[in-house]
Order: structure tokens, then sequence, then C-alpha cells
């Protein structure tokens, strides 16, 4: 008898997902202490529908935020729908008690 794949299990989830997971996976000591994260993040999926959830993990891979609580923010704050916008780089204040890097080399 051949093994037959949870139906839905691989079909709806798209790379951006994938590479969440992936990601937790990679961040934790154990693989099998992300699971749980992995499994919160399909469930995410299934109640807010796959292409908010993949718009969603495109904006943690953006930031950097790939957390199962990241993802449940965006998608609770609507964030998923904005456009990326770089991160800007804030001016560093110009103070007489700064030393800047010529201090340090």
């Amino acid at each position: 008898m051949d093994a037959q794949p949870h139906p839905g299990v691989g079909q709806n989830h798209r790379p951006d997902c994938a590479k969440v997971v992936a990601q937790i996976l990679a961040d934790r000591p154990h693989p099998e202490q992300g699971f749980r994260s992995a499994l919160g993040i399909i469930r995410l999926g299934k109640a807010v529908g796959h292409d908010r959830l993949e718009a969603a993990c495109r904006r943690a891979l953006h930031f950097g935020t790939c957390s199962y609580v990241s993802l449940k923010s965006i998608l609770q704050n609507n964030l998923d729908g904005l456009p990326l916008e770089p991160e800007l780089p804030l001016p560093s204040p110009l103070h007489e008690n700064l030393r800047g890097s010529p201090y340090y080399n």
C-alpha cells in the first residue's frame, strides 16, 4: 500500500512560507523544537488563507522576523497587504560626546 500524503499538505504552501518554516527549524538547537511553531503557522494559513499567509511570510523574511508570533502579528494588524518598504537607517545624531568610527581605528 502506497503512503499517500495528507490532503492539503504541501499543496497550498508556497515558497516564502517554506522558507520561514525552514528558518525557524534552523534557528533551534534541535529542529524538533520548531515543530510547534511550524504547525501553528500552517494553522494560520487555514484560518486566514494561504495567499495572506504567503504575503505575511514574505514580509517576515524581508524584515528578518521569522517566528509564529511575528506572523500572527502581521496578520492581525493587516500588514500583509502593505507594500514592502526598505528599512531606512536612522541618522546618527551629532553630539560632542559621540566618538565616531575614527576613535576605534
